[in-house]
């Protein structure tokens, strides 16, 4: 049995914005699942380094001043060499086609873009758990 079967998927949430960490916290948890949020990369990295997440959720831009996702779009690199099993889903306000391509090519398993759609966003949460425990059983 995959871990992820025995008890509720832990969630690793990484957005520079309160309200957007409170509103996933808030609609993840409704749900059944173990959510953590984080608010950059650095402390992403170090969530990654010290526990076991099942997915990951996180923004592509933490630098206010920028749109250009290269922030999020550098952590989704290290987060796939340090874990690369990980479902990794990009959620951004500034989606274009060219973030996306790179995203998915970096390793990310899905991008949606913000104002999110709630029942989009927790299909696709449930097929990449689904997936990944089915690789991992």
């Amino acid at each position: 049995m995959h871990p992820s079967e025995s008890r509720a998927a832990r969630i690793l949430v990484a957005d520079d914005q309160s309200d957007i960490r409170d509103a996933l916290r808030l609609l993840l948890k409704s749900e059944g699942y173990q959510v953590d949020t984080v608010a950059s990369p650095a402390e992403a990295l170090a969530a990654v380094a010290t526990d076991a997440f099942d997915l990951a959720l996180i923004d592509l831009n933490y630098a206010r001043d920028t749109t250009s996702g290269q922030e999020g779009l550098e952590l989704l690199q290290r987060l796939h060499e340090h874990q690369p099993v990980l479902p990794v889903v990009a959620l951004t306000g500034w989606g274009t086609v060219d973030v996306a391509v790179e995203s998915v090519r970096r390793g990310a398993c899905d991008f949606l873009t913000k104002p999110w759609d709630n029942p989009r966003l927790l299909a696709t949460i449930r097929a990449h758990l689904a997936s990944s425990a089915s690789r991992a059983g």
